[in-house]
């Protein structure tokens, strides 16, 4: 299975003045704007799972 398969596509509106910050974000850390995305996704999910893990073990 290629990379690709395991990519989902998930179209995202954004206000125009939300966009301009995480394309400034993005350049600034390197990445494009869908990395910068994903990375920001990926942190707060981390987050979450790591504030809730004593719920999830008791389901």
């Amino acid at each position: 299975m290629s990379e690709k398969e395991n990519i989902k596509h998930v179209g995202l509106r954004v206000p125009d003045d939300l966009h301009t910050k995480l394309k400034e974000l993005a350049e600034y850390e390197g990445r494009s704007i869908n990395g910068e995305i994903i990375y920001l996704v990926r942190q707060a999910v981390l987050s979450f799972e790591k504030e809730h893990k004593d719920e999830k073990s008791k389901q």
